[in-house]
């Protein structure tokens, strides 16, 4: 990637997956809520998910039926078949990687949270990493899998890496992820995997002593995702910046 500029954006609010607002017609995750969130002078985030392949698309569940006509694993489809599908009363369809960085051009502030695979097979992230690689502008990855963020630090170590986490009781996690990784994900003791630029937590579970010791070792927190006022109030209070839909900062 062709960006090296510095980290202050990190400390800036940021979209949850674009500026969405389905009252309006505008979708998370699509190129509507992408040109919404430049318009309104925010960053954002949005999600990659492997289609068929191991090539990363804009979407943030691991199944279509929520927010497009289509059925079934995102996973299960090729790209082009996954083009084709627009989202529940919009015009919008599924983004490539490719597709969104065009979009973007640099214009705002870009964080990828990179849905895992929770596998050893590392093509997905070489092919994000290929995507990045003459990107101009402010980006970074992030993921719940230290190991997946670790594999940046081969695949494009200049690239801004962050770590998700939060209390890790969702039931989802718990099919996936051993009662003893869960533990240390919780705590960030997967930091020393990971190596990340910066921590990105569950505003619910907040404040954590793990969350506090990563801001005294330099590391900007974000928290996500800031939907009340009161929640706006201790993310000002306890991180560096938010994640936010439904409000405005």
């Amino acid at each position: 990637m062709a960006y090296s500029g510095g980290l202050d954006w990190l400390k800036r609010p940021i979209a949850h997956r674009g500026l969405h607002d389905r009252q309006t017609g505008i979708v998370e995750n699509t190129a509507s809520a992408v040109e919404a969130a430049i318009a309104a002078g925010f960053g954002m985030e949005v999600d990659l998910r492997a289609a068929r392949g191991h090539v990363p698309v804009v979407f943030h569940d691991e199944t279509l039926e929520r927010l497009t006509e289509g059925e079934g694993k995102v996973a299960d489809h090729d790209v082009e078949t996954l083009r084709q599908l627009a989202m529940r009363g919009t015009g919008d369809r599924i983004l490539t990687l490719p597709e969104l960085l065009d979009l973007v051009a640099g214009r705002a502030p870009l964080i990828l949270e990179i849905k895992s695979e929770w596998n050893r097979d590392r093509r997905y992230e070489a092919n994000i990493a290929e995507a990045l690689r003459n990107y101009n502008g402010p980006v970074a990855i992030m993921s719940f899998d230290p190991w997946c963020v670790a594999a940046f630090r081969r695949l494009a170590p200049d690239l801004p890496r962050g770590l998700v986490s939060e209390w890790m009781s969702r039931r989802s996690f718990q099919k996936q992820i051993g009662i003893w990784q869960r533990f240390a994900m919780r705590h960030l003791l997967t930091a020393s995997i990971a190596k990340p630029h910066f921590i990105a937590y569950d505003i619910q579970a907040l404040p954590t002593f793990a969350t506090r010791l990563a801001r005294w070792w330099g590391l900007p927190l974000l928290t996500w995702t800031v939907r009340t006022e009161f929640q706006r109030a201790k993310a000002e209070a306890l991180a560096d910046a938010m994640i936010f839909e439904e409000i405005r900062p």
